[in-house]
């Protein structure tokens, strides 16, 4: 049986990629009470990294939206997890926190991280909307242009 969220993502032709195992000794989630925090998500797709580099130098604000997008893709494929596979747990999403590898002359951060929140109002709807974070970084982990972590309210 198809839960809500799984047929409102296939009528948005959105496929979530696999959920990423965690790269060091930490885990990709922790579920406490009823809320699931979802460690930093960065731009893999299925084992692959995509957007390597700095915003605003290798790549453009668009470019930059569409690797945010990408994390949030892989913060939902956790949060499915987390869930034992059913999305439609997810009572909203609480908060997004998103890094931008940039250089300090950088300033459309939020426009950047947008990729990431849109994207969450486009599958959860209201249950999308959510406090943020947008913030620059000299670097991030293996040079991704995007790291984005979650909070979610769950059932």
């Amino acid at each position: 049986m198809t839960g809500q969220i799984d047929a409102r993502l296939k009528e948005l032709g959105i496929e979530l990629p696999e959920a990423a195992a965690p790269a060091a000794n930490y885990v990709p989630y922790v579920v406490s009470g009823n809320h699931v925090f979802v460690a930093g998500q960065i731009t893999l797709l299925n084992g692959e990294l995509k957007y390597q580099g700095k915003v605003g130098q290798d790549f453009s604000v668009d470019e930059g939206y569409q690797a945010a997008r990408l994390c949030g893709l892989n913060i939902l494929a956790q949060v499915k997890a987390a869930c034992g596979g059913d999305l439609d747990k997810v009572k909203r999403c609480v908060r997004l926190g998103g890094f931008v590898n940039a250089s300090g002359d950088f300033h459309d951060h939020p426009k950047v991280i947008n990729g990431a929140s849109d994207l969450m109002v486009e599958v959860l709807g209201d249950a999308g909307r959510h406090a943020r974070a947008a913030v620059g970084a000299p670097a991030l982990p293996l040079n991704v242009a995007v790291e984005v972590d979650a909070i979610f309210e769950i059932s």
